[in-house]
């Protein structure tokens, strides 16, 4: 067996983003900090400071006041419909009210107290500032950025990725996986010719990032062919009398021709990520089908991990078609997940025994000899 099965390949794990940590936070920070040791060493006036920040932060919520204006005055044309006639909902929805009100009212006053540095009155202030947003609105030079709504999709949970991932596990992994096991079993008692390996008793989940999903695995690989169907699994399910739920057993050939059995299918979201892409409705690109279908891998992860229910009866594998096609290559990466399942378990295995006591004592450890005479014998050994 090859010695890098304990070890995680590459480049496949560096192919799922990670979920963002708070970097940026942080950074903002250091950026205030930095500003604020700027500002000391300047050694102006402390009250020519205060106006400075007090004058630019109204601007800035005069800002966020003119924008929620403006999504208000097409917001009010539905509140029938997005807002059950609720006004206050819509005036919600456009304005952070939970800590706007208070935050307008403090700075304004305290602009309107500071001395003024250039004698302009206030009303020159406030027009000119509401200019500049206006303007800036007018141009769309406020829009977020990329990384700014993919932060906001992630945490809200509202990507494509997340809603395919969640309905895959409740729809269908959540009621299948528990039964994998059995099903094998079942499988291995009927076809003692074709025993399939106890550590692999899963459900190997093919998850390519490319969202290219073969209809026959046979037609994908040659080395792959298909035996047969495990115990079908049926349920009544939204209004589907004895809905049917089954898998499909393989066998996935080595280089040196042996068999590995397994079951083994597609994330059948994938589909959906690639129909999206070839249909010019949904505006969906190559790159967002990129970046959706990892998520979607990572969302997926962290579900499984979740769940009691599934633990151990599955098995996700991932990972990226090269650019030039090779005619075996996903059942090398099946075959490679295989044989590294059953390294997991050998190395468990012989963790084990090596934290278990000996049964047996060396030469060199006490010895407890039994005399077979009913007679008092000597302590010394060499008598």
């Amino acid at each position: 067996m090859s010695q890098d099965l304990g070890r995680p390949r590459e480049p496949t794990p560096q192919l799922i983003p990670k979920a963002r940590g708070g970097r940026a936070q942080r950074a903002t920070y250091l950026l205030l900090a930095l500003c604020a040791a700027a500002l000391y060493l300047a050694s102006e006036p402390l009250m020519l400071i205060a106006h400075g920040l007090t004058s630019h932060f109204v601007a800035l919520q005069i800002g966020v006041l003119l924008k929620g204006t403006c999504y208000l005055a097409e917001e009010i044309f539905h509140l029938q419909s997005r807002y059950h006639g609720s006004f206050w909902k819509a005036l919600s929805a456009c304005f952070p009210l939970h800590w706007y009100r208070s935050m307008v009212l403090i700075c304004g006053l305290a602009y309107i107290t500071l001395p003024k540095g250039d004698g302009q009155p206030v009303s020159f202030h406030l027009s000119t500032a509401g200019m500049c947003h206006l303007l800036i609105l007018a141009l769309g030079l406020q829009k977020p950025s990329a990384v700014e709504m993919s932060e906001m999709s992630e945490r809200s949970k509202q990507n494509v990725a997340h809603g395919l991932a969640w309905s895959y596990y409740v729809g269908y992994l959540k009621i299948v996986l528990p039964r994998v096991k059995k099903s094998m079993e079942e499988f291995t008692r009927a076809n003692p010719n074709m025993q399939a390996c106890r550590e692999t008793w899963k459900l190997h989940i093919l998850v390519p990032l490319s969202c290219d999903v073969y209809d026959d695995l046979e037609k994908a690989d040659s080395n792959i062919q298909y035996l047969t169907d495990l115990t079908e699994t049926t349920q009544n399910r939204a209004g589907i009398k004895k809905r049917v739920y089954k898998h499909s057993l393989y066998a996935i050939r080595d280089e040196d021709n042996k068999p590995w059995h397994c079951a083994v299918e597609y994330a059948t979201p994938l589909q959906s990520l690639y129909a999206m892409s070839q249909d010019e409705c949904a505006a969906f690109s190559r790159e967002d089908r990129l970046e959706q279908a990892k998520l979607f891998y990572r969302t997926l992860e962290e579900i499984l991990k979740g769940s009691r229910e599934c633990a151990g009866t599955y098995r996700l594998i991932v990972y990226e078609e090269l650019g030039e096609a090779e005619t075996h290559f996903l059942s090398r990466e099946i075959l490679w997940h295989l044989r590294q399942q059953r390294h997991e378990e050998y190395a468990m295995y012989e963790g084990n025994q090596l934290q278990n006591p000996p049964t047996t004592l060396s030469s060199t450890e006490l010895n407890l000899q039994i005399s077979t005479s009913d007679q008092p014998q000597p302590l010394r050994s060499d008598c």
